[in-house]
C-alpha cells in the first residue's frame, strides 16, 4: 500500500472535508482518506491508483492541489 500527502487550497469546513473523502473513496484501490483542514493537507493510502486519478478526483470537487 502506497501513502501520498497532498497539499490542497480551497478547504475551509467539514463540508470540504466530506466532499473530498466521498469522491476519493469511491474511487477503486482508495483505502483510506484523512483531511487535515489547518495544515490543507489530505493523506490518501491507496493501492492500484495513478496519483493524477486522486488529484483529478480532488480537483473535480473544485479544490486545487498544489
Amino acid at each position: 500500500m502506497e501513502k501520498v500527502n497532498l497539499n490542497v487550497e480551497g478547504m475551509s469546513c467539514e463540508h470540504c472535508s466530506n466532499a473530498i473523502k466521498g469522491a476519493l473513496l469511491k474511487v477503486d484501490g482508495i483505502k483510506e482518506v484523512s483531511v487535515n483542514l489547518s495544515d490543507k493537507i489530505v493523506s490518501v493510502c491507496f493501492e492500484n491508483v495513478d496519483l493524477n486519478t486522486i488529484k483529478d478526483t480532488i480537483e473535480e470537487q473544485g479544490f486545487e492541489v498544489i
